[in-house]
């Protein structure tokens, strides 16, 4: 039985979550999934799943090789095991493998019974964790499917370890009965991440909205009041970009978090819902958490409705590559801190250190020179939870498309405000993706009706500005070319400064560096780094600067900071096949930014630069 506190505007929900919007289930033809969990303590879940009504012809099993919201290959079948087909008789049926990642059964009647066990281990959104504490479930990871089913509705019922009382938390469709749920497709099923576990939910509602956080971790009640009180900040300033919640399916929006040590940190959106996972406690990393909320929630608008058409729909057995991530994901990294300060649960200085980190990216980083924001999205299959074993030159020819998108966000915010004395802002130009791509309903659930091109952004930014030369030369300038914005120019109206970080201070490369059996340099330095044009690369091992012995990492720093920008030092070092050599390294300015507030700096703000910045950074919703 279901009971509900209410106390300022938030109801904590005791038991399981009020019955979400029916629908309708065909149930001859739905596609059948049973999950249970014999020895959680091992691990593994057991999977049973029951296909009706089957054509003759093989039946094409599947396991994803990628997950919704993730763009490089995961291969999930790795974990999965013991499997078995049976028919309606309880006969096993023939299995072959055609590739790695499906099972085929060549002969069958009209229903086949599927069984096997898959083995998960990791918190984050990507993969399965089963332990007698919870099952973190991501369904790709979890799920093996039938090609040609696609459109099928899902029936699934969760089995709760023995002497548990375990409740889900997903964006699922609830039944009569709290432990079964229902998809209306394959699509909308495999971006439904799901909790199942004796975790705590918190429940608000916003404009006729309803919004549930369901959370897993070590903390107190109190400090999980509190965190949802800022959660729903964030979730009112957000809705003040759009002029509107998007219509969730299911009658509600859900946060799963799983806040536990041996988490990995990740945060990954879904239609409906969003996982984020951390080691941290909310005690010892508020801010950082709700960053992830920020940006996580906005991906409800951004990307999961007003989507690229390259990941519509989204295909589960490639690498799903697009090149429009720098706005799908970009800027939604400048609204997650945007929002935070809209919502007053960061100060100004903490937005400004997000802001920069996108700055510095784009300003220090080599890899401008070689790929525009437009070729850096292109490269999420490689990156995007990759794992090359070779050495790669990312260090100068890659820029993350999140800083990257979010510092043309930021410039391009800047640019319409100050061009159009605020009667223009990048609130504006998403309304006007949101209304064109992103709220125009699709014929099904888990799907998007008007998916958008680079040509679309384009041309939604021309209609917005009523200036197609605009938005033509910003496209090329900073999307398609590889020009840094003014930094320094558009914030200024903002009362905020760009500027040198350690002026006067010498620099040899800030190239990371290791010990191991010396002080190794651990990356390739930068191309356009002192240690690069001197010929130091990754591997090499420092023995000495100016003659001065270097034993452990700190030594470089220390030594670099008793000279100048300009003057020259020789490095003994030895290289990777074991040669020792010396080389002449001259100096140069740390080139470190830093954006700061004008009145830090002794200086006054005007009324002009105040007025702007409160338009922009000001409370909103």
């Amino acid at each position: 039985m279901n009971r509900t506190i209410r106390y300022a505007g938030v109801a904590v929900l005791i038991g399981i979550a009020a019955l979400a919007l029916q629908r309708p289930l065909r149930s001859e033809t739905a596609v059948q999934y049973r999950f249970s969990f014999p020895e959680p303590e091992h691990h593994w879940m057991a999977v049973e799943a029951t296909f009706t009504e089957l054509a003759a012809g093989p039946l094409e099993l599947r396991m994803s090789r990628s997950s919704p919201g993730r763009y490089s290959l995961h291969d999930f079948a790795k974990n999965v095991y013991d499997v078995e087909a049976i028919g309606p008789d309880g006969r096993p049926l023939r299995l072959t493998r055609p590739d790695p990642h499906g099972w085929s059964v060549l002969e069958h009647g009209s229903t086949v019974t599927l069984r096997y066990k898959v083995f998960g281990d990791r918190v984050d959104g990507t993969y399965l964790a089963v332990d007698p504490t919870h099952a973190h479930m991501n369904m790709p990871a979890s799920v093996m499917w039938a090609r040609g089913l696609d459109d099928r509705p899902v029936h699934l019922t969760f089995v709760p370890p023995s002497g548990t009382n375990w409740k889900v938390a997903s964006q699922l469709y609830a039944t009569e009965r709290p432990l079964e749920f229902t998809a209306p497709n394959l699509q909308y099923l495999m971006d439904s991440p799901t909790e199942f576990g004796p975790g705590v939910i918190r429940e608000f509602a916003v404009d006729g909205h309803t919004f549930r956080f369901a959370l897993h971790h070590t903390g107190s009640a109190t400090e999980v009041d509190q965190y949802v009180a800022d959660v729903q900040k964030i979730v009112r300033a957000e809705r003040e970009v759009y002029g509107e919640y998007p219509s969730y399916e299911p009658g509600h929006y859900t946060f799963i978090a799983d806040y536990l040590p041996y988490a990995s940190s990740d945060g990954m959106e879904h239609r409906n819902s969003t996982i984020i996972t951390s080691a941290s406690a909310i005690r010892s990393n508020r801010t950082g958490l709700l960053d992830t909320v920020a940006h996580e929630f906005f991906h409800n608008w951004n990307v999961e409705r007003i989507r690229p058409r390259a990941l519509e729909p989204f295909d589960l057995e490639r690498a799903n590559m697009s090149g429009e991530l720098w706005l799908a994901e970009g800027f939604t990294q400048y609204y997650g801190p945007l929002s935070m300060r809209r919502a007053g649960v960061v100060d100004l200085r903490e937005t400004t250190d997000s802001f920069n980190e996108m700055v510095t990216a784009v300003l220090l980083s080599p890899g401008r020179a070689v790929r525009s924001a437009e070729e850096m999205s292109r490269m999420a299959p490689f990156v995007d939870g990759g794992r090359p074993i070779d050495r790669t030159n990312w260090s100068n020819s890659y820029i993350s498309y999140y800083p990257y998108g979010g510092a043309i966000a930021l410039a391009l915010d800047l640019t319409l405000r100050e061009h159009y004395n605020g009667r223009l802002t990048l609130d504006d130009y998403m309304r006007m993706m949101w209304r064109v791509h992103g709220k125009p309903a699709a014929p099904r659930p888990g799907y998007v009706a008007h998916p958008y091109t680079i040509e679309d952004a384009e041309l939604r930014l021309a209609e917005v500005t009523g200036d197609p030369t605009f938005a033509g030369q910003f496209f090329a300038s900073y999307i398609r070319g590889r020009q840094a914005p003014d930094f320094a120019a558009l914030l200024a109206p903002a009362g905020l400064l760009l500027q040198t970080q350690n002026p006067g201070s010498a620099w040899w490369g800030g190239t990371r560096l290791e010990t191991r059996n010396g002080v190794v340099l651990a990356d390739t330095p930068r191309a356009t780094s002192p240690a690069y044009k001197a010929g130091l690369d990754a591997g090499d091992e420092i023995r000495s600067i100016d003659g001065t012995k270097v034993a452990f990492p700190d030594d470089v720093a220390s030594i670099v900071r008793t000279h100048k920008p300009g003057e020259v030092i020789a490095v003994e070092y030895v290289d990777r096949t074991g040669t020792a050599k010396t080389v002449k390294l001259t100096l140069e300015e740390d080139p470190a930014v830093a954006i700061v507030a004008v009145e830090s700096t002794g200086a006054s703000l005007t009324a002009a630069q105040a007025a702007f910045r409160a338009a922009w950074l000001g409370r909103k919703g």
